[in-house]
């Protein structure tokens, strides 16, 4: 159950920024940029994750020494968009593990998808076997990325007062 949450200060999004840039910041380094103590730190980096600001803390892995560096965006129009249909398509993406991002968007098509794979072959495949597989695709839309220009996994705080 997630508490009730305070508004943000200063304090907090200066944390916030921080643990973003780096989730295994020591809270004595945290605290000091911060300009507080530990304790008081920590008992607001306690607060952020109880209120449900911080959700969960990962590492960002190199796709390349992963053998997924190919990327590519792919546009799904489904045959049916009845509340059942979209469930079910959800499910099945959640179910691929080359989808990194699935989003449910409004206009020319239904979804959006972000995918990783080890190359065009890997590619070919997922499209064919897996992804064309599923019945309520009627077609899809594939751009292949060249060159990653912006990759950001922090949300930026600079729209809050």
């Amino acid at each position: 159950m997630q508490a009730e949450s305070k508004p943000l200060d200063r304090i907090d999004r200066r944390i916030l920024e921080m643990l973003q840039a780096d989730g295994r910041l020591p809270n004595v380094a945290l605290a000091k940029a911060v300009g507080l103590s530990p304790t008081p730190c920590l008992e607001r980096v306690r607060r952020l994750e109880r209120e449900g600001y911080i959700t969960g803390y990962v590492a960002l892995a190199d796709a390349m020494k992963l053998n997924a560096a190919t990327v590519a965006f792919i546009q799904v129009h489904l045959t049916n968009t009845s509340t059942e249909h979209l469930r079910d398509f959800n499910e099945a993406m959640r179910n691929l593990p080359e989808v990194e991002t699935c989003h449910m968007v409004a206009g020319g098509f239904d979804y959006l998808l972000k995918i990783r794979c080890a190359d065009m072959q890997d590619y070919q495949q997922f499209l064919g076997e897996k992804l064309a597989t599923i019945p309520l695709v009627a077609q899809t839309h594939t751009y292949v990325v060249i060159e990653e220009v912006k990759s950001e996994t922090a949300i930026s705080l600079a729209h809050l007062p």
